[in-house]
């Protein structure tokens, strides 16, 4: 089983659009992502406004920040090799 995620990024930046195509292929695995925009908290602004988009599990709060790949995600989410094929 996949854990659940965290994608946190904002409206019209176009690098986490691109998260979210390399993570289409695990969400059709069973991922859950819930895509959290950084703009909603001040906190989320200080903390990722200047490296979004960032992945996070969790289950354990580790974070793969951008930019990843297919195989990275594998990685990260403790499968391999990647369903993108690297």
């Amino acid at each position: 089983m996949l854990p659940d995620c965290l994608l946190f990024g904002t409206l019209g930046c176009h690098l986490c659009e691109q998260a979210e195509e390399q993570l289409m292929p695990f969400v059709g695995l069973g991922l859950q992502v819930e895509l959290v925009d950084i703009a909603e908290r001040e906190e989320w602004v200080e903390a990722y406004g200047l490296r979004i988009p960032v992945l996070r599990r969790v289950d354990t709060a580790a974070e793969l920040g951008w930019p990843f790949d297919g195989q990275s995600v594998a990685e990260f989410l403790g499968l391999s090799p990647g369903p993108a094929g690297g």
